[in-house]
């Protein structure tokens, strides 16, 4: 198949780009390439792309593609929180309109990578695709929003699939140190501690990042009927953990290191555990290869490898919302999140 990839250039996309080519698919990448400084590791994979604002996407952008991999957003709470409605503009009224081209132009399917965060504040019920969404920031209400209007455009000819992602973990050419983790690894290699900013109390599924995109290859696959304009949460059920036992494994992992709590720890009120047993039963080809003890292991040894010291990971080298200020505040970013005239190409 053809097929467009956008957010190619982000933390999901470089991973399922390569995976995707070796099943034999043409593909095509669509980003901004906000995070082309951000770099960690393993070089990124050459693609033909195109370099445009997901905002400014046209007809002619999609047209010829089998299916679009829609993945390209604000990527994560404190960045939705840094300015709301410009993340409404990206992660949801964009989102809906490159899926309306998309059917304009004729491409059959579109996968949007949607987030468990969607489930938001719900406490310690084990959640299907049929509760209720409960988002507690922009960036998880921008996903509910999406999958709503977005399936009111499926048809015959136009199939949707909503990919509930349990929050990622791994490593990737455009590492992520702000997701759970991956973060709470780095802090134990870089200080001694394995530091924890809540209470750790809270429920979190998670999943890795090749793991996900094996979801998007299997339901790529999988026959239209089955995933038809449905949702799908993706993790694995045995992924549900407190982030104390994250936290807990972490320590088990990198060789002397702490669990320590920060001075104002409270509990954070994104907490949610999550049922993965539709995808298993409808999507047998999706088969997880990763649980997060052999994941705090590749983590460890990645961070060994590469080297990433406290300040950079913590700071704008690799901190998604503190890399965008420093572009906002060199004037290589407007206030829109548009590249001016001094990016270098």
């Amino acid at each position: 198949m053809r097929i467009l990839v956008t957010g190619h250039k982000g933390y999901i996309g470089t991973v399922l780009v390569p995976m995707l080519i070796a099943n034999g698919h043409e593909v095509v990448g669509l980003d901004s390439d906000l995070y082309q400084r951000c770099t960690f590791g393993d070089d990124l994979p050459e693609i033909d792309s195109i370099r445009k604002d997901l905002r400014d996407v046209q007809a002619a952008d999609v047209e010829g593609f089998d299916a679009v991999m829609h993945l390209a957003a604000l990527s994560n709470d404190p960045l939705g929180n840094l300015n709301p409605n410009l993340t409404y503009e990206i992660n949801y009224k964009a989102s809906v309109q490159l899926a309306r081209l998309a059917k304009q132009v004729g491409v059959p399917r579109f996968l949007f990578s949607s987030s468990c965060s969607t489930y938001g504040a719900a406490g310690d019920d084990i959640l299907t695709e049929e509760a209720e969404f409960n988002p507690v920031t922009p960036y998880g209400h921008s996903k509910v929003l999406v999958e709503s209007e977005v399936a009111t455009l499926a048809d015959e000819n136009f199939s949707p699939t909503y990919l509930r992602n349990a929050t990622a973990y791994g490593v990737s050419p455009r590492h992520r140190f702000d997701i759970v983790l991956n973060n709470l690894v780095a802090w134990a290699c870089t200080t001694g501690l394995v530091y924890l900013k809540s209470d750790g109390s809270p429920w979190r599924p998670i999943i890795h990042v090749q793991d996900i995109a094996r979801a998007f290859i299997a339901m790529l696959d999988a026959p239209r009927e089955v995933v038809h304009n449905q949702a799908f949460n993706v993790g694995i059920d045995a992924e549900n953990y407190r982030i104390r036992e994250l936290a807990e494994i972490v320590r088990e992992t990198v060789p002397g290191c702490r669990v320590e709590y920060a001075s104002d720890a409270e509990p954070d009120k994104r907490s949610y555990r999550v049922n993965f047993g539709k995808i298993a039963r409808l999507v047998p080809e999706f088969q997880p290869d990763w649980n997060a003890r052999r994941g705090a292991q590749e983590l460890y040894a990645a961070y060994q490898k590469y080297g990433v010291k406290l300040d950079e990971f913590e700071g704008p080298k690799y901190k998604r919302i503190d890399h965008i200020k420093q572009l906002l505040s060199s004037g290589e970013l407007d206030s829109t999140l548009r590249w001016t005239e001094r990016v270098p190409a």
